[in-house]
């Protein structure tokens, strides 16, 4: 049980750094005088750093273990939080975000370690649970940070340093964890150490993962602009937005306790796949014609994410292996997702309008089915 109460802690912080930014990204950049430039660079920070510092955590955790790194990458977190709003300028506001992000980073790729030592037989259901956490998190840092900025006077500083609050909560529970003293992994140091790059599933989750970070990152940037530009009041896309951010908490849950009980999750990708090759083009087809529908059926897709986390769980036969799987599948996918919301704004400015962007989400889901259905093969690294 403190184990679980531990990683829910944990994960309830994986996207505080990044969902805290968007509501008072004006006050930020009227605040330090940032440009719209580095206001870009701000949001594709996210993604660079979990692959960049995602790809070191096996090593740290082969050298230090795993509750000590992620119990580092929570007082990183902390620190990166409470010290970001109150710094002068734009570059040493970057600076603390990579801090926090780096933090953030090495905890993602090593929940899925700890799932897999500490709950071999019920990897689905514990990976759902701390998924769901996140999209709290997450959810929750997004709809209160305006409220708590205009309940501290409007001041933005106080009300994005306060998340640090939630990751020091979440510190005393690995402390426990983070006593024992650490014996490196023969396995993990050995000779017949698996190099992640060569098997053919370690690349099929990275894709997978990438795939359909790219799917979400298009989902959150551009779905209530898609909505607003066919006609759709700004009240009602902030609820349609809502609607498929909210699907995920109990639909995660779900699919995530499903997949742990099935050899293969084949299918369930690709079921995935087809619901998310229906919410696009609908949305390519009109927007307004059945919006929540369209809604509902991003939703679902975006159940992507806790399935790819399950199989990264289940495809590696040790914790030792789930570690270097994580790291790659995240490093990587993390890498494959970043061009992505960038492309889909280049097209909407070029063609001025959504079919071209829409049309290639729609396309670009062909390539996650592929590599989901390959990904979800029951077969181990």
């Amino acid at each position: 049980m403190m184990v679980l109460v531990a990683l829910l802690l944990a994960a309830v912080n994986l996207r505080l750094a990044v969902t805290s930014i968007g509501p008072v990204l004006t006050e930020i950049r009227e605040g330090l005088g940032m440009s719209s430039t580095v206001a870009g660079i701000l949001t594709s920070v996210p993604a660079i750093c979990f692959a960049s510092f995602g790809l070191i955590s096996p090593r740290l955790a082969r050298s230090f273990g795993a509750p000590r790194v992620i119990l580092a990458g929570l007082a990183t977190l902390t620190i990166g939080l409470a010290v970001r709003p109150y710094v002068p300028g734009t570059a040493l506001f970057l600076l603390l975000s990579v801090v926090a992000l780096a933090g953030i980073a090495v905890v993602n790729v090593l929940l899925p370690m700890v799932v897999k030592e500490h709950f071999p037989t019920q990897v689905g259901t514990v990976t759902g649970f701390y998924t769901v956490a996140l999209n709290v998190g997450a959810t929750v840092a997004a709809a209160t940070t305006v409220p708590l900025t205009a309940s501290f006077g409007d001041d933005w500083r106080l009300g994005l340093a306060c998340w640090a609050l939630v990751a020091v909560l979440a510190i005393p529970a690995w402390l426990p964890l983070s006593r024992p003293a650490h014996t490196p992994n023969p396995e993990v140091n050995g000779a017949d150490f698996v190099r992640m790059s060569r098997h053919p599933v370690a690349w099929a989750l990275a894709i997978y993962f990438g795939m359909q970070s790219t799917s979400a990152y298009v989902i959150i940037g551009w779905l209530p602009q898609i909505y607003r530009d066919a006609g759709i009041s700004a009240e009602q896309a902030g609820l349609l937005f809502a609607t498929t951010s909210f699907l995920g908490v109990p639909l995660g849950l779900g699919l995530s306790w499903l997949a742990g009980r099935m050899r293969s999750q084949s299918m369930i990708a690709l079921i995935l796949g087809l619901f998310g090759i229906a919410g696009y083009g609908g949305l390519w087809w009109d927007p307004a014609a059945a919006p929540w529908l369209w809604a509902i059926l991003l939703g679902v897709v975006n159940t992507a994410f806790p399935l790819v986390l399950t199989m990264i769980g289940l495809r590696g036969s040790n914790p030792a292996r789930v570690v270097r799987l994580s790291a790659f599948a995240q490093g990587v996918g993390y890498l494959v997702a970043i061009p992505g919301p960038i492309l889909i704004g280049a097209l909407h400015d070029g063609t001025d309008g959504w079919r071209a962007p829409l049309g290639l989400m729609v396309l670009l889901m062909l390539p996650q089915i592929a590599a989901g259905m390959a990904a979800g093969r029951d077969r181990q690294v």
